[in-house]
């Protein structure tokens, strides 16, 4: 008898595997794997997700783009307020959205959502301080960390660092501090073990700093920027660059800058986007990093993309279904996942 060898089996479009019914057996001399963990982690990953805008009367919108793709976003469901200057970060199955502003209120709610889903926002807990905003986030696989930035009615600023573990539901605790008292970061991102914080207002600052997520502690100095008063940009990464995009410096660039986030060093030029943009959302995946809206100063709704590998411009990826900017983004495939 012939031994027949298959290694792929796909229907006739070959986009898909077959369907298989009944009672079946498999004798084989290697093994089956079944499908394992959670199942929202299932069908799929790579989705980022914005949240809020100003443009100025502040929205609730959140909508979600597939990175691997291009074309425009779709709806995801609302915020439960209008909100805007929101920090985001997220694990492969949870987005967290920290505190923004709603014109008149500064507040303290953590927010979550189920980026497989399309829903609304879920209440996670609080804020170890209350009525910060203006905020920068990042995180690893299980755990969010904050810095926690300004408050809008008592017009002040801090250098505390707060964090959550992502797969629970509780108020944040204290981490530790920045090196700096800042709000409105240049960009906040992560690698598998570390976050970065760069820029900001309070002064302006063009200071990078760095801190191992698992642990608690204070901030150490990674580097500089290249614009020495770089504030109110967007960050995403991948799981060995971070990139910083636009910002204001002073008025709106369209700069893009990236470090290598296992050594210590300044920011490196990666290239410009297709506009001068500030208080854009910025999320990553292995291969590309997005910005999407911001104002120019004219509020837009565009998304750019980067292959953050390479060096170079951006691309136009498409648009969210609203204009503005203060917006948080986050994806479930970013480089602080490890994958």
């Amino acid at each position: 008898m012939s031994e027949l060898r298959i290694n792929n089996i796909t229907d006739t479009a070959g986009s898909s595997g077959p369907i298989i019914a009944g009672v079946s057996t498999v004798t084989s001399t290697s093994h089956m794997v079944m499908p394992s963990g959670p199942t929202e982690m299932r069908g799929g990953r790579g989705r980022g997700v914005f949240a809020g805008s100003a443009t100025p009367s502040i929205t609730n919108v959140m909508d979600f783009v597939e990175i691997a793709t291009t074309g425009n976003a779709t709806d995801f469901g609302d915020l439960a307020t209008v909100w805007y200057n929101i920090g985001g970060c997220a694990s492969a199955t949870r987005g967290i959205w920290f505190p923004g502003y709603d014109g008149s209120t500064a507040v303290s709610t953590i927010f979550y959502v189920t980026i497989s889903s399309n829903g609304g926002v879920n209440d996670f807990g609080d804020t170890l301080n209350t009525s910060r905003n203006h905020s920068g986030a990042c995180s690893d696989s299980t755990r969010a960390v904050r810095a926690e930035g300004y408050n809008t009615v008592l017009s002040t600023r801090t250098n505390t660092l707060e964090f959550i573990t992502i797969a629970s539901t509780a108020d944040s605790s204290e981490f530790g501090d920045l090196n700096r008292v800042v709000s409105d970061m240049a960009g906040s991102f992560a690698s598998p073990t570390r976050g970065f914080f760069g820029g900001g207002k309070g002064p302006e600052t063009n200071i990078i700093d760095f801190i191992t997520i698992q642990s608690k502690g204070n901030a150490t100095d990674f580097g500089d920027l290249n614009d020495g008063t770089r504030a109110e940009g967007s960050g995403s990464a991948n799981t060995t660059r971070g990139l910083f995009f636009g910002g204001s410096g002073p008025g709106a660039n369209d700069t893009i800058e990236f470090i290598t986030m296992a050594t210590l060093g300044n920011a490196t030029d990666f290239g410009n986007l297709s506009n001068s943009v500030e208080a854009g959302g910025a999320c990553a995946s292995s291969i590309r990093g997005l910005l999407g809206g911001g104002t120019t100063p004219t509020k837009i709704n565009n998304i750019d993309f980067v292959t953050i590998a390479s060096t170079g411009n951006a691309t136009d990826f498409g648009d969210r279904t609203t204009t503005g900017f203060g917006v948080g983004a986050c994806s479930d495939v970013h480089g602080g996942l490890g994958d």
